[in-house]
């Protein structure tokens, strides 16, 4: 059961036919505007469709882009979102494991990874994303992420359930089970299950991130580290985001190399 299958029952806001998308597409552009980032190269990282990557490269006038993506069936939709932006930069597009990132692309000055998406990597994982982003961006790069704090969510918000309802359409709902949780790399196995017929769609290996978490582990492959809640930016349709700039591009590289020869 393929990571396509899952996002193809659990959307996010991110296709350009979807009016819901489109509002959060301006709201990242507005997000990007109000930044005091230069950014000629952008790196969108676990692009999905390009939207967040699309509406940075719109705010900062970039003139490259390069979309870095597992799923080969939403990247394509970067071109339409090129098109609503009114844009014409000059594109990439990867279909790889943001994992390797060193051997995938070269220099960059903005690296986003946007979506929520930090549940994806384990620690030891996250170890090799940081470490990975860092090392490819310029001496003045920025890393932007956005997240929210799941540690937050579950222990003070009771949003942890062992039977949760996870979307509801007008063709099916998908629940997902609590079925499991690796104690040496922290994270929970969750089944998901498409109703009616209780159909398996996939298993699932997610870390609940807290933000604290990812901004000790930004400090260390970043010279500045910030976090801008929504409060702060003031727009509903983008959550925390975690800003890492001036990367230690000597200890990123060897801290990369080490867990890459670990493997």
């Amino acid at each position: 059961m393929s990571l396509e299958e899952f996002y193809r029952h659990f959307r996010w806001w991110m296709d350009p036919d979807d009016g819901r998308a489109l509002r959060r597409f301006n709201a990242i552009v507005s997000f990007f505007e109000g930044r005091d980032v230069e950014a000629s190269r952008i790196l969108d990282l676990c692009a999905g469709t390009g939207i967040a990557g699309v509406a940075a490269t719109k705010a900062l006038s970039a003139s490259r882009l390069t979309l870095v993506e597992s799923r080969g069936e939403d990247i394509e939709k970067v071109h339409k979102w090129i098109e609503i932006a009114g844009i014409m930069p000059k594109l990439r597009t990867i279909a790889g494991d943001v994992l390797d990132l060193p051997s995938l692309v070269g220099k960059h000055d903005l690296a986003l990874l946007w979506g929520h998406t930090m549940p994806h990597f384990d620690p030891f994982e996250a170890v090799r994303l940081f470490s990975g982003v860092a090392s490819i961006l310029s001496e003045d790069g920025a890393f932007f992420l956005e997240e929210t704090d799941r540690i937050k969510r579950f222990l003070y918000g009771s949003a942890y359930k062992d039977f949760l309802v996870e979307r509801k359409t007008q063709d099916y709902t998908l629940v997902s089970l609590h079925e499991g949780y690796d104690v040496c790399r922290g994270v929970e196995r969750r089944g998901y299950y498409r109703l009616p017929g209780f159909e398996k769609i996939a298993t699932m290996e997610l870390r609940p991130w807290d933000l604290a978490s990812q901004l000790a582990l930004g400090k260390i492959f970043f010279k500045k580290v910030e976090l801008i809640t929504p409060s702060e930016h003031g727009l509903s349709e983008v959550s925390e985001v975690l800003v890492f700039k001036r990367p230690n591009k000597k200890i990123a590289r060897e801290v990369y190399s080490d867990f890459q020869n670990s493997l």
